[in-house]
């Protein structure tokens, strides 16, 4: 078994198959442990080791770490509906099982990716950011389970004696099969309209450059036991993005706005209807979904700068083209 083996945990999803991609591009060697049934086509084209099994069956896993020298814990459940214990469950059991298949292998370093949604909501004063050593789970909202079952994956990841820890903010890029397969639809049926002013700069960061701080941060001596914000500085307004998407779609711009605080309330009132009704799929819009396009950007990422050497360097009108190009690819998806 090669010394530098590593291992990748939802390396089917954006964030980790980019991790994977990014490796193999590199020449190491990469063993993807995935879901039984997960589409794995794009991963054997990059010559990875596939292993199938269950993060949460401590018994699937048996073996799928061995010889590791370094684990990257990327697999995650990413959504903004659902009831706690689905949440709850995907996030401890799997953490927990990872952390101890680390131990049992003796892994050299666990890199588990968590993110920004972990602080909450905190309240800045003006020109404030959150910087790693903020507070976590500051006024986590009534039923936005994924930041809270991100802040319980993060410690209890934080239980291995190598861990480093990093935090992306919101991911976006080929194979993003959570947002733009959302986003998309709602725009070509004109139901996207600006959030506030639109002026608010945003966090959105392509996932190949948060794969390659996931890398930096695995591979740096000096970040054992650090944990390091992946976001953007703000690149792009909230309306620039939107005039982006919609002029490469060919779609008219969206002049339609709603105050910020309206939207929220509404998403609640979704939500609530959602949950009375006992709903399975996620209303058409929710609180979380209003708070990634309508919030400022408030996250310091000077220490990525500083220690690992790391800045986001996709442009986004790079990135939307590539996401686009990827997304129009995918038989089912709407794009007219």
């Amino acid at each position: 078994m090669p010394e530098s083996l590593i291992v990748v945990t939802g390396a089917t999803g954006q964030l980790g198959s980019n991790i994977v991609q990014q490796l193999r591009q590199a020449g190491r060697s990469v063993r993807a442990f995935v879901r039984p049934g997960s589409d794995v086509a794009f991963l054997k084209e990059l010559g990875a080791e596939i292993v199938a099994g269950d993060l949460k069956d401590k018994s699937s896993m048996a073996g799928a770490f061995a010889g590791a020298k370094t684990v990257y814990h990327a697999a995650a459940r990413v959504s903004d509906w659902g009831p706690w214990e689905t949440f709850r469950d995907e996030a401890e059991l799997s953490t927990t099982n990872v952390v101890a298949a680390c131990v049992a292998a003796h892994v050299e370093r666990l890199l588990h990716v968590s993110s920004i949604s972990v602080y909450g909501h905190p309240r800045l004063a003006p020109g404030e950011r959150i910087r790693e050593d903020s507070p976590l789970g500051q006024n986590f909202w009534m039923w936005d389970y994924y930041p809270q079952a991100k802040l319980l994956a993060e410690k209890i990841a934080g239980t291995f004696p190598r861990v480093t820890i990093v935090r992306p903010s919101w991911i976006y890029g080929p194979r993003d099969r959570v947002t733009f397969p959302r986003v998309i639809p709602a725009l070509l049926e004109k139901r996207v309209p600006i959030v506030g002013t639109g002026d608010n700069l945003l966090n959105i960061i392509f996932g190949g450059d948060v794969a390659r701080g996931c890398i930096l941060a695995a591979e740096h001596p000096g970040a054992v036991g650090q944990a390091y914000n992946l976001c953007s500085e703000g690149e792009i307004t909230q309306r620039d993005l939107i005039n982006t998407l919609t002029d490469n779609l060919k779609l008219p711009r969206v002049t339609k706005r709603v105050p910020y605080a309206a939207a929220i309330r509404f998403a609640w009132l979704k939500e609530a209807w959602a949950k009375l009704r006992g709903s399975a799929k996620p209303p058409t819009i929710t609180r979380r979904a209003i708070y990634l396009i309508g919030r400022p950007t408030m996250y310091d990422i000077s220490k990525a700068k500083a220690e690992l050497g790391w800045k986001p360097e996709v442009k986004i009108a790079e990135g939307v083209a590539k996401t686009l190009a990827w997304y129009k690819t995918v038989p089912g998806n709407r794009v007219s």
